[in-house]
């Protein structure tokens, strides 16, 4: 009796609970439809931008474009692999490609940079604005432009704009006229979000391939050259007492300082440069596929390290060049780390020489990172990894 007593009170609630499950099965059922159709408007969405990027490209002025001259562009965080794979594609014989002219780059201009005590060398490399921001900040020739007769009821903006595409095709004709070569790049570093929404009203049936790299590979790869190009080394970058200490030690002897468990970051530099990583290379991801559509591709340093002819086999017919066997190969020995360096790829050069290749590996950040920049970083940009298929979660 006591056990029909018990069933008959459990009854109740046993129905209750799958009452309850009945629900979440249709609630669960509901959020994926729901999902389903985000997703499809998501895709929609995607290529409606891309029509419109289309658009934007064949509505551009014939007196604007370049001539049929194919021109591209690449871009990517500084210190993640965009001159090697310049020198990748420079070695193309149909590719002409130079960096970085800084072309793009509205709010780009250092005031510093025009009056900085460096050395010779170094100072002729400077550039204390792009090309846009320098248009832009013309101060007399945005005053003719919305005074002139011929264009005082205009938007100066959009002749502003225009002014930058034929000062761009300027000197990219300029310098592609003196190659026997017939396409022309730009290695562009994104030292702004909006580099690729710039590209896409200048320039819009340009070509962009946008390299990416781990972003705590790039962080460790970024301070070394933090530390190359310091202004006591005749360089251009201010560092932190503290930083000047921990190059100082690690170049008295690198693998004592690593074992120390010091770290080569303070925690201000590593969070400045994992918030640059997030909000560039983010920004990039975003916009690339919505405003350029097919005129844009991506390629990971990690995947070039690992199969370098294939991927560069793969730009190549991105840009419509020569993507035969033989040319591949030829393009990727002459760009080699070891043919560049002189040295094996993963044996570092530990000098200060500015410009010089310094490992040329992918994963070393594990070698450097301590535990808190490994938080630190992961607390700042650890989505994007995950995004990026850097890391599968956030246990890591």
């Amino acid at each position: 009796m006591r056990i029909k007593t018990l069933l008959a009170r459990l009854h109740p609630h046993l129905r209750r609970n799958r009452e309850l499950e009945a629900k979440i099965a249709e609630k669960n059922e509901t959020l994926q439809r729901v999902r389903g159709q985000v997703a499809k408007r998501d895709k929609k969405l995607a290529e409606l931008r891309t029509e419109l990027a289309q658009a934007k490209a064949a509505k551009q002025s014939p007196s604007l474009t370049s001539g049929g001259m194919p021109v591209f562009f690449v871009v990517g965080q500084p210190k993640s692999g965009t001159a090697w794979l310049m020198k990748i594609l420079d070695f193309h014989p149909e590719i002409f490609c130079k960096g970085g002219g800084r072309f793009f780059g509205r709010e780009l201009r250092n005031e510093e940079f025009k009056e900085m005590q460096v050395g010779k060398a170094v100072r002729a490399k400077i550039q204390p604005s792009s090309l846009y921001n320098a248009l832009l900040d013309a101060e007399y020739l945005r005053l003719w432009i919305e005074r002139s007769i011929w264009s005082r009821n205009d938007d100066p903006e959009d002749h502003l704009n225009k002014l930058t595409r034929l000062a761009i095709d300027h000197f990219l004709t300029e310098r592609l006229s003196k190659t026997n070569k017939r396409l022309v790049g730009d290695k562009t570093p994104l030292f702004t979000p909006n580099i690729l929404s710039e590209i896409s009203v200048i320039y819009p049936e340009a070509k962009v391939i946008h390299i990416i790299r781990d972003g705590r590979d790039q962080a460790v790869s970024w301070m070394h050259h933090l530390w190359r190009s310091a202004k006591d080394q005749g360089g251009i970058f201010d560092l932190e007492p503290g930083e000047l200490a921990k190059r100082r030690a690690f170049h008295q002897n690198p693998q004592e300082f690593l074992r120390s468990g010091e770290g080569i970051f303070l925690e201000k530099r590593l969070r400045s440069t994992a918030e640059d990583w997030k909000v560039r290379v983010g920004r990039a991801i975003e916009d690339g596929p919505a405003l350029l559509g097919t005129h844009y591709v991506e390629v990971k340093y990690e995947d070039l390290l690992k199969r370098p002819e294939e991927e560069a086999g793969r730009l190549f017919e991105f840009l419509g060049a020569d993507a035969s066997e033989e040319t591949v190969n030829r393009c990727v020995e002459s760009a080699s780390f070891e043919k560049m360096s002189g040295r094996e790829r993963g044996q570092e050069n530990y000098t200060l020489d500015f410009g010089k290749r310094r490992k040329g590996i992918a994963g070393d950040w594990e070698n450097v990172f301590t535990e808190r920049d490994r938080e630190l970083f992961k607390e700042v940009a650890g989505d994007l990894l995950i995004k990026l298929s850097y890391e599968k979660s956030n246990d890591w």
